[in-house]
């Protein structure tokens, strides 16, 4: 080819590579109004998915479920010290394929946000940095820091160019319409002092410089600097607005309910107040709002925070930790996102013109040049209901919710009107010897290690005085040994009685246990919030040499808070042996003390449960701390989730076939009181307005992936710090027990109706709706029935004055033998039992 040629033929080629560029790829920018995608501002609606609280074979499912739920995108953070363990050597593989996590989400056809950070906070570990990073020399974290800036940049620049290597941006064709720097830095900005607007303004730029061709945004950063977006995080963010008129509002963290700590009650935010504040965000000119969580998942292995984050991290999402729908959250979400979508096209035209309708009572329109107009009322009241009049016409408005009119007339959503079933989600339990019986003896198949208590690694080395943990393990492990031998003669002043005194033992956390002579003394306990932990207790001492044993053990590190790397935990001291009433002491703290990061099973990797020295014992030692359990067990049948319930144990961590399930502590209990099974929904929401579970088990069910299960032989490694019974522990199958609705005659027109046929008189009444949640399923059992005035909840519905004797029959004809089935909740189906009253009809049913 001559020379002319092959340069045609080089500008053509280069001319068909920028038209595919330009074809495939979606322009993404923003005005004061919306994110603007391929030159059309959008109403966006987003929810927050983190790859690795799940597994790649549940990730399809979710992300399925999102979209039928009404979302646009899901939001992920990008976790550090998953992709990073050791520096320069990364890991994308599994549940940390962050590429296969985007190409599912593109494969649905929704969007993505990028929240790289990388600080992520998140209840993560460490907030989601690799420990390594505290180890560079100088560096000081989040700060106008020349080593942070280096290595916050390289690995930030190494995400990118994975993305753009995979053409995962929206420019490129991909599903990443945005993309965040830094994290709620903001909340803590002012205790970095001098240090802190440079750092700022560098993390705009360097993400910037980074050209993904997508707009990048800060969360909770009031000066975050142009032409970053600055983002919500809250409860509640229709108040907020951004620091520039050229800014759209934005919400990236609406907190779907709250996160669980070991020892704490467990949360969850009723749906009627978290649709409000959806709402009210759209009311006042939000356009991109995310739930956070849309799905929590699992902290599987050693990830979790805090200190004492659970294992459990289901957020009282709208999916739960096992993947299944959380009725009526998902379903009546998924209405108020058809509702707010029937309302885009106004919305996206102009800002909202809002007038007062008497107090507490607001009314908020959007109208388009084309003469399209959407209004949402409002009574942010907490008390009382109210009538008001709107373009001439009257409107109920309870207290604390928000009617959408699509059309600046008809009613089609209001938040406390819940027109979607709910379900009842149980634990079907059965044993690990048996997956259809829970009456088979659960002791055979098991065998057993002994830990041993103190010293036992040729690594252990020894240091005068106290060490801290986090430097001196590098989080290799939870667990760390301080060890000291002292002679006592008999005579010492602490020594009462010739050998009582009390051991008192100082630490930063979070738990402890203290052996004296190879024994269990006593053991303390931080918690969440408070991880410092004292410990008093008497021993005995012998004349001679006493060994003294101090396991200490980190519950999840630090993740959130100003300087949270720098939190210590260990023993720090000081640790004393005193005189229980002479006031005598004598001080250990400086004395040689030898120290082993991590115990002896970790070394041999006992969590495998492949190893020869273990044998199958006839007689279990349980009740015994620092022990080591293996059994192996079948998969349990069915398709149902899996979890392990732990009850019977007492606190360590437990593994599938060598995969870490996490950290498992069944003996922490919550407090026995401020709990209620029915929260009122109105008023400002805070994480411990609504509670559950007080006096039981934090946290008793360990979610089991059924990805990490063989259908025969798997081994299941248990290790037990503080003694507990393994045959107690039995699998259980995590399905729905019974399907609800209560709809009332007064209830707004459905979602669906109206917008397909919102003039018919079909369309005009509400109905019941029921679905068997999983495929092969069809509803077996009526279980409750009423069309009058029934009174209950779902799981406990009861019959009321007013009550048709033929609802039964009706409900029963419309659903049995059907996956799914609609009844229309007017007194032409069931007869008026009692005129003058508003009536409703509430089913109960069952699935097989």
């Amino acid at each position: 080819m001559r020379g002319t040629e092959c340069v045609m033929m080089l500008f053509v080629l280069l001319m068909v590579g920028d038209y595919a560029t330009t074809t495939f790829g979606t322009t993404v920018t923003y005005d004061h109004r919306a994110i603007v995608i391929d030159g059309k501002r959008r109403v966006l609606v987003s929810g927050s998915i983190h790859y690795p609280r799940s597994t790649p074979d549940m990730w399809p499912d979710l992300i399925q479920k999102s979209k039928d739920g009404g979302l646009d995108v899901i939001e992920t953070y990008v976790f550090w010290d998953l992709h990073e363990p050791v520096r320069n050597q990364f890991n994308f593989e599994g549940r940390n394929d962050l590429v296969k996590f985007l190409k599912l989400i593109a494969d649905a056809g929704l969007y993505a946000h990028l929240r790289i950070g990388p600080y992520v906070c998140a209840e993560w570990n460490y907030g989601g940095f690799p420990l390594w990073l505290h180890f560079i020399p100088g560096i000081k974290f989040r700060t106008n820091n020349e080593p942070f800036k280096a290595e916050m940049k390289r690995f930030t620049a190494k995400i990118v160019d994975l993305m753009k290597q995979e053409k995962l941006y929206a420019s490129q064709g991909g599903p990443i319409i945005l993309s965040q720097i830094e994290n709620e830095y903001g909340n803590v900005q002012s205790h970095y002092g001098a240090g802190a607007k440079p750092y700022v303004n560098w993390a705009a730029a360097m993400a910037t410089s980074l050209n993904t061709g997508v707009p990048w945004v800060m969360c909770q950063q009031a000066d975050t600097p142009d032409p970053l977006i600055n983002t919500c995080n809250g409860f509640y963010c229709d108040g907020f607005t951004p620091n520039s008129p050229k800014k759209p509002k934005m919400w990236t963290e609406n907190w779907s309910g709250w996160f669980l700590a070991f020892g704490g009650a467990v949360p969850y935010r009723p749906v009627e107040d978290l649709g409000f504040s959806v709402a009210r965000f759209y009311q006042r000119g939000g356009t991109f709002q995310n739930y956070y969580m849309y799905h929590g998942g699992t902290n599987f292995g050693r990830s979790s925070g805090g200190p004492f984050i659970s294992t459990s991290y289901d957020y009282d999402a709208p999916i739960d930790e096992y993947g299944l729908l959380r009725q009526p959250k998902w379903g009546h979400l998924k209405d108020l996102h058809k509702a707010v979508k029937l309302c885009e096209e106004a919305m996206v035209a102009t800002d909202p013109t809002t007038t007062s309708l008497g107090t507490n009572l607001e009314a908020s329109v959007y109208k388009s040049d084309s003469g399209s107009c959407s209004a949402y009322l409002a009574n942010f009241g907490t008390s009382s209901d109210a009538n008001v009049t709107f373009n001439g016409k009257s409107y109920y408005l309870p207290a604390w919710s928000v009617s959408i009119l699509p059309d600046c007339k008809n009613v089609v959503f209001n938040t406390a009107k819940i027109n979607s079933m709910a379900t009842v989600p149980t634990f079907v339990r059965h044993s690990l010897g048996d997956e259809t019986t829970s009456s088979k003896a659960l002791g055979s198949g098991w065998s057993s290690i002994k830990e041993p208590v103190g010293i036992s690694s040729k690594s252990a080395f020894t240091k005068s005085g106290l060490l801290e943990q986090i430097n001196t393990t590098a989080d290799k492990s939870d667990y760390m040994w301080y060890s000291l031998s002292t002679e006592v003669k008999g005579d010492e002043s602490y020594l009462e009685d010739g050998s009582q005194t009390v051991l008192h033992v100082d630490s930063l956390g979070h738990v402890l246990h203290a052996f004296v002579n190879g024994n269990l003394e006593g053991s303390a306990i931080g918690s969440n919030g408070h991880p410092k932990v004292s410990l008093d207790v008497p021993v005995k001492l012998k004349r001679g040499t006493n060994k003294f044993d101090f396991l200490s053990l980190t519950v999840g590190l630090q993740n959130y808070g100003e300087f949270f790397d720098l939190s210590g935990a260990g023993v720090t001291g000081p640790v004393q042996l005193r005189g229980s009433t002479s006031g005598a002491a004598a001080n250990l703290s400086s004395q040689q003390w030898t120290y082993q990061v991590g115990l002896k099973g970790e070394d041999l990797g006992l969590s495998s449960g492949t190893q020869s020295m273990w044998v199958e014992q006839p007689s279990l030692p349980a009740g015994q701390p620092l022990t080591w359990y293996k059994t192996t067990f079948d998969e349990p049948s069915g398709n149902n989730p899996i979890a392990l319930d732990m009850t019977g144990m007492g606190k360590g961590e437990a593994w599938v076939n060598g995969q870490s399930i996490g950290r498992y502590w069944p003996t922490n209990i919550a407090p026995n009181s401020g709990c209620t099974d029915s929260c009122n929904y109105k008023g400002s929401y805070s994480s411990s307005k609504c509670l559950r579970n007080c006096g039981k088990p934090s946290q008793a069910m360990y979610h089991v992936p059924r990805s990490w299960l063989k259908p025969t032989d798997n081994i299941l490694v248990l290790f037990e710090e503080i003694g507990g019974d393994p045959t107690k522990i039995s699998f259980a199958n995590r399905q729905v027990e019974s399907l609800c609705s209560q709809v009332s005659e007064s209830h707004p027109l459905p979602v669906d109706m109206w917008a397909t046929d919102k003039m018919t008189e079909k369309a005009s009444r509400p109905v019941v709706f029921l679905e068997c949640p999983h495929s092969g399923q069809v509803i077996s059992k009526i279980k409750f029935a009423s069309f009058g005035t029934p009174n209950g909840m779902c799981g406990s519905f009861s019959h009321g004055q007013c009550s048709s004797k033929k609802a039964l029959s009706v409900v029963h004809k419309a659903c049995i033998g059907l996956k799914s089935c609609s009844i229309d909740v007017s007194v032409s189906t069931f007869g008026n039992p009692c005129r003058g009253v508003t009536k409703s009809l509430a089913v109960e049913a069952s699935c097989s």
